[in-house]
């Protein structure tokens, strides 16, 4: 049961604009084109950044119009935040902030054999990297640059470099890469 970080990136390497927006992205194509779907349906636990939480109140209307619910995982979700932030009724979201050691543990325990998914950010994903959590990169590369925003990985990893194990066209808009992560490498920010 792999630590996995799924996401969307531009060919510039942002996941989002400066101010947190995606809009860029939904009109690449459709998530059902994606090996999303098979993807989610091994995950049994969710870790999220704050950004990517707040993200997710803002635009829970178009969220319920997509998924049915204002929540679209019924996977548990550890959310990694410094503030208070409101929860979603009927959704199992738990509120943390630390090392990332730590709650992993939980989260494996709470995902009873299936994988665990770093949603986002990129900041967070690096924290699993850098406490040698974070087994695999799933990576959406679209056709668009951004210039300027959130980086998909803020973190210098040359040596030994990250392990391309598939590449996969999906329709006109995206690649998808497949990385296996290396181990006890030491970041470089």
């Amino acid at each position: 049961m792999p630590t996995q970080y799924y996401t969307a990136t531009s060919l510039d390497g942002f996941i989002a604009t400066e101010d947190d927006s995606l809009d860029w992205l939904f009109p690449l194509g459709d998530i059902n084109d994606t090996s999303y779907p098979a993807f989610i349906a091994q995950v049994g636990a969710l870790a999220m950044g704050a950004s990517t939480y707040e993200w997710m109140l803002r635009h829970a209307d178009a969220v319920k119009a997509e998924a049915g619910a204002a929540w679209p995982y019924t996977q548990p979700t550890w959310v990694f935040t410094h503030r208070e932030l409101p929860g979603i009724d009927g959704a199992d979201i738990r509120f943390v902030r630390g090392d990332v050691r730590a709650v992993h543990a939980e989260m494996v325990r709470a995902a009873a054999g299936r994988n665990v998914w770093v949603v986002g950010g990129g900041d967070l994903a690096g924290q699993f990297f850098d406490a040698g959590l974070l087994d695999e990169a799933i990576i959406q590369v679209a056709s668009v640059t951004l210039g300027q925003g959130k980086p998909l990985f803020p973190r210098r990893v040359t040596n030994p470099p990250w392990e391309l194990l598939s590449v996969r066209q999906v329709g006109k808009g995206f690649a998808e890469l497949r990385y296996r992560l290396p181990k006890g490498v030491a970041p470089h920010a």
